[in-house]
């Protein structure tokens, strides 16, 4: 009895605590486990995955005639799908690159005065410097995307 008695008391002493333990804010399980479409980033139309299986819902005629009617014509789907959104976003962040360039080269010639830039920024067989923005333009513009 006295055994039976320090065993369940050892049980309880552990479980308890255990039981009543809470997880730091921010960490543990989330509210709505296997619902990925509220996490970041992970909408249909940047998931290569979800856009196929949505394509593949709504439009079953379209979708065997575009990828096959085999077993492997959603992951063909995927895989397409996948490279096309990354060239999307590459091309986007060259975009923004050129964009931020611009930007850059616009306030460097305000601070340098226009003759100091072309001095600068233009080709060297220039005679009049009529070219330096776009150099500057595309040298800050391949240092960022190669960066």
């Amino acid at each position: 009895m006295t055994r039976t008695l320090i065993v369940v008391a050892a049980f309880l002493s552990l479980a308890v605590p255990t039981a009543l333990a809470v997880p730091p804010a921010g960490q543990g399980k989330p509210e709505s486990p296997g619902n990925s479409a509220a996490a970041p980033g992970q909408s249909a139309d940047k998931n290569a995955a979800k856009k196929c299986k949505a394509q593949r819902k709504n439009d079953a005629a379209g979708f065997k005639a575009q990828w096959g009617d085999k077993p492997n014509a959603y992951g063909k789907c995927v895989s397409a799908t996948a490279k096309q959104l990354q060239a999307a976003e590459d091309k986007a962040e060259q975009q923004e690159a050129k964009e931020n360039a611009a930007k850059k080269c616009k306030k460097e010639r305000d601070a340098l005065g226009v003759a100091e830039f072309k001095k600068k920024w233009a080709p060297v067989n220039h005679p009049n410097g009529a070219n330096a923005f776009g150099k500057c333009v595309s040298t800050l513009a391949k240092v960022k995307t190669t960066s």
